[in-house]
């Protein structure tokens, strides 16, 4: 099953990872097998793994590819990751173990956020991109994978709970009466981006990577690159 979470700041401070570590520890029951954090400057990324594909430490997590500049948390199971493996490779791709983490990573560098056009599976997922410091967060078709995140004064905080977007400390857990009565009355989370809280959103209708505009696809994306404080974008 396996959980991510992180942080990313909005002035530039290092992420908080005492807040980290605690969101990880929350997210336990998640994966059991290891957990992993990696901080670098303003983004920190955290993971609790159930090994299922990789059974080796390859496959541990966050995934860093140095050479590619880009850090990986992942939640999921791609199910053509082989198919995608191969024809990384007859690109020049060069991998280092066997799990569908290192293709998502290895394709993102390849092809972008246009690659979860190619995924086949269940995901979510987080992209560190070192040299543009731009974080891209992405959700499957369906909503199989939960993927939530919360703005704070100090950044962005995302997990794959509520419960450990909680634990990591200043969130305003007032209750959105709006949503509420929505869900109420219709059984469904609607507007409001799905929200109960006025301080989480799930990420269950499409976001644009560039704007605040709902985009108009099937893949929903959180684009942490211009950093402007609206619903899909922050720099």
């Amino acid at each position: 099953m396996c959980g991510i979470c992180g942080h990313v700041t909005f002035d530039g401070a290092p992420a908080d990872t005492d807040a980290l570590g605690r969101m990880v520890e929350r997210l336990a029951p998640r994966g059991p097998d290891a957990s992993g954090i990696h901080a670098q400057g303003r983004v920190a990324f955290g993971h609790r793994r159930l090994k299922i594909i990789d059974l080796s430490n390859h496959g541990q997590q966050p995934m860093v590819d140095s050479e590619l500049g880009l850090t990986l948390v992942f939640n999921g199971c791609i199910y053509n990751y082989r198919e995608l493996k191969a024809e990384l490779e007859g690109k020049g791709y060069r991998f280092f173990s066997t799990s569908d983490t290192e293709v998502i990573l290895k394709a993102y560098h390849a092809w972008g956020q246009d690659c979860v056009q190619r995924l086949q599976g269940m995901f979510a997922f987080a992209v560190h991109e070192r040299d543009s410091g731009r974080v891209v967060l992405a959700r499957d078709r369906l909503g199989i994978k939960p993927l939530y995140y919360s703005q704070r004064a100090d950044g962005i905080l995302f997990a794959s709970s509520l419960p450990a977007i909680l634990a990591a400390g200043g969130i305003d857990t007032a209750i959105d009466p709006v949503a509420l009565h929505h869900y109420m009355s219709f059984l469904r989370l609607c507007r409001r981006l799905s929200r109960f809280s006025k301080a989480f959103a799930s990420c269950r209708r499409p976001l644009s990577p560039s704007s605040s505009r709902m985009a108009d696809a099937a893949i929903r994306f959180i684009g942490v690159s211009t950093w402007c404080r609206t619903p899909a974008t922050w720099r």
